[in-house]
C-alpha cells in the first residue's frame, strides 16, 4: 500500500513537471487561449478543464495498456521485466536525472496539432475541449516523452498499474489549465502571472527532480546489481 501510494505521488509529480516543460506548456496555455471564449460562463470554463484533463488522462492510459499489454503478454520480454525491471530502473533514473540535469541531450521527433484541428475542437464545446487534451497528450517533446515513457512506464511497469497511475500523471500534466479554470473565476488578470511563475519553477523543479532520480537511481543500483543493501 505504501509503495502504491509512494507510486501516485511520483506519479502526480512527474505529471506536473510535465505540464511546465516546454512544449505541454505551450499546449497548455493555447487550451486556455482556445476555451477563454467561454469566460462569461465560469461553470462551463471550470468543467472545461476538468474535462481537457480527462481527456489527457485518457490517452496516456491508453498508450501505457498497450505498452504493458505487449511486455506482459510476450512471455520472453514479460520473464525480462520480472527478473530485472529493479536493475533496470535504477539505470534508467539515473540517465533521466542527468537528462534533466542537461548534461546530454535527446532529440526526438515532436508532434503538434494543427492550429485549424484544434481551434475546431475547443469550439465544439465541453466535449470538443475533451478531445482537445486527448490529442495535446500527444504532443511528445523530449523532455516530456523522456518523463513518460523513461520514468512513468517503467513505474507503471513495476507496479503493474496500466490506468492508475498514468491517470494520475495525466491529471497532473493538465493542472496548469485546470488551475486556470479555477483562477478565472477570481480574475483572469492573474493569468499571465501564474503562466510567468511556472515558468521560473519548471527550471528548479526540474533540478531537484533530477537529483532525486539521481540519488534513487543510485540506491537501485546499489541494492539490486551491487547487492550492497
Amino acid at each position: 500500500m505504501n509503495d502504491y501510494l509512494l507510486g501516485m505521488g511520483t506519479a502526480l509529480w512527474l505529471g506536473i513537471l510535465t505540464s511546465i516543460s516546454p512544449c505541454p506548456l505551450a499546449t497548455n496555455i493555447a487550451s486556455i487561449s482556445l476555451i477563454s471564449y467561454q469566460v462569461s460562463k465560469k461553470a462551463i470554463v471550470l468543467l472545461s478543464g476538468i474535462l481537457y484533463g480527462i481527456g489527457r488522462s485518457i490517452t496516456y492510459i491508453a498508450i501505457s495498456m498497450v505498452i504493458m499489454k505487449l511486455a506482459l503478454n510476450i512471455s520472453a520480454l514479460s520473464y525480462f521485466l520480472q527478473t530485472y525491471i529493479n536493475k533496470i530502473l535504477g539505470i534508467i533514473l539515473i540517465l533521466i536525472g542527468m537528462f534533466l540535469w542537461e548534461l546530454f541531450k535527446w532529440n526526438l521527433p515532436s508532434f503538434t496539432p494543427s492550429e485549424k484541428l484544434s481551434k475546431r475542437l475547443s469550439q465544439s464545446g465541453m466535449i470538443g475541449t475533451f478531445f482537445l487534451g486527448a490529442l495535446f497528450a500527444l504532443a511528445f517533446c523530449p523532455v516530456s516523452a523522456a518523463l513518460f515513457f523513461g520514468s512513468l512506464i517503467p513505474i507503471s511497469l513495476k507496479m503493474k498499474s496500466a490506468i492508475g497511475l498514468p491517470l494520475i500523471y495525466g491529471l497532473g500534466s493538465a493542472l496548469p489549465v485546470m488551475a486556470f479554470a479555477v483562477v478565472i473565476a477570481v480574475g483572469s488578470e492573474y493569468v499571465g502571472k501564474f503562466y510567468q511563475n511556472l515558468s521560473r519553477v519548471e527550471f528548479y523543479a526540474k533540478r531537484i527532480t533530477g537529483v532525486i532520480f539521481i540519488l534513487v537511481g543510485i540506491y537501485y543500483v546499489l541494492a539490486y546489481i551491487f547487492k550492497i543493501f
